[in-house]
């Protein structure tokens, strides 16, 4: 066994004085065994932990650092402009220089507004569009997560088209009602909800890659139907490509599917390791917010130049060419390499990935696209392969619900050491 005495004194320690010891729910570990690892330094595809432990890591922060833990050309650019000040509450160059890069590169978007989360990001998205609108219902997917939003943290209830219920305490009714909560990949579902509520709907919002509930894949042909759905009936198509968005291309979903949505949200990627969120969409939408605008929406710290600079050096790489071709060939590779193990060995498994991102589902299920479908008894095998796993030091997000990313930093090396653990550690599951 490793040794954990380190973290476990430091998390003794936290939950003195933070909710669960934690600021943020998954990483109390609550879904495997033990208490939190807590990490002390990150170079390339690697982390240490404070006993110094030593792992591969494909959390990479839950996604933003696709280039790896402390790139030397984010750092460099960061602490530059960091030198010069790390916030004014006052413009600065690097927001603009920012905003251009994406949108200079992204043909489906003609202005950004910074903010600092991608759950700001949301929350701002959905209310440019009622504002945009008039309207004030939104359409949500089950399985499809939009940070924690109260209007957006609901559940389906019961029938077709349904208005949800609460996932969580302190949301009041009367902020549910608006929203309706419908299956994922159910045309028929859609359908319903749009002849019945389709005079006060004001956007469609979905995940089109869904990657916060294990990753379920959507057929391009579900999200042409959004699409069309929405332009029969003047509803906002609203893609939330926080996780997305320049993880499986440039344009994320959008540009990989060749599918345009009314709004965009994003965030991870563009911060370079730095809270950062952005919401963006045609000059007509966008110049409905404040100030050339009524909808108002503002932040001290939004657009501030750290988070800009680390967002500039990321993107920059990220437009070199065949960069991310590349890095979708070596998590198909790495993918492949694992499952064909699963394969021979006949485990009920199944490795799905998009790009560099990746899901291990404890299913022999080759396509699971709504949350209905994933094993009931994930969670619970999950667990003994992730103790596993750790020891073997390879470090995954602590739940199976989670998902995976490769970053340009992982090695062709980690890539296999990485593999031949994963396949062991199914091995001693599945024993």
């Amino acid at each position: 066994m490793i040794n954990r005495s380190a973290s476990n004194n430091l998390y003794e320690e936290a939950k003195k004085y933070l909710p669960g010891g934690v600021n943020s729910p998954v990483r109390a570990f609550r879904s495997v065994n033990g208490s939190p690892i807590f990490f002390e330094k990150g170079k390339g595809s690697h982390t240490w932990d404070a006993d110094g432990n030593e792992y591969i890591d494909f959390c990479c922060s839950w996604g933003p650092l696709i280039l790896g833990h402390a790139d030397d050309k984010v750092l460099n650019k960061v602490s530059d402009v960091m030198s010069r000040g790390t916030s004014f509450g006052a413009p600065s160059k690097y927001e603009t220089e920012l905003a251009k890069l994406i949108v200079d590169n992204h043909r489906y978007i003609e202005k950004i507004r910074f903010v600092n989360s991608g759950t700001e990001a949301a929350m701002s998205a959905i209310r440019l569009a009622r504002g945009y609108t008039g309207k004030n219902k939104v359409v949500k997917f089950e399985g499809c997560y939009h940070g924690h939003v109260d209007s957006l943290m609901v559940k389906a209830g019961s029938g077709l088209a349904t208005l949800g219920t609460s996932t969580s305490a302190g949301i009041p009714e009367g902020f549910i009602k608006e929203t309706i909560v419908l299956p994922l990949n159910d045309k028929e579902a859609v359908r319903a909800a749009v002849k019945e509520f389709g005079h006060d709907i004001a956007c469609i919002a979905i995940e089109p890659i869904p990657a916060n509930n294990g990753l379920l894949l959507q057929d391009k042909d579900f999200l042409l139907f959004l699409r069309e759905i929405c332009d029969e009936t003047g509803i906002l198509l609203f893609f939330d490509e926080v996780i997305s968005g320049f993880r499986v291309s440039f344009e994320g979903a959008s540009g990989y599917y060749g599918i345009k949505p009314d709004m965009v949200a994003f965030g991870k990627i563009i911060g370079g390791g730095f809270p950062v969120g952005a919401y963006a969409s045609s000059a007509k939408v966008m110049d409905c917010i404040s100030p050339d605008g009524p909808v108002y929406q503002a932040g001290t710290l939004s657009g501030n130049p750290v988070a800009m600079a680390a967002g500039i050096a990321q993107l920059e790489e990220c437009l070199n060419p065949d960069f991310y071709q590349a890095l979708e060939a070596k998590t198909a590779k790495f993918v492949s390499t694992i499952q064909s193990h699963v394969d021979a060995k006949g485990y009920p498994f199944h490795m799905f990935h998009v790009g560099s991102i990746f899901w291990l589902s404890f299913s022999n299920k080759n396509r699971v696209r709504s949350a209905d479908e994933i094993a009931p008894n994930g969670p619970e095998l999950f667990k003994v392969f992730f103790d596993t796993l750790i020891e073997k030091g390879v470090y995954v997000g602590p739940s199976s619900y989670e998902v995976g990313f490769v970053s340009a930093a992982h090695t062709e090396e980690d890539l296999n050491t990485a593999a031949e653990a994963i396949k062991a550690s199914l091995d001693v599951t599945y024993a």
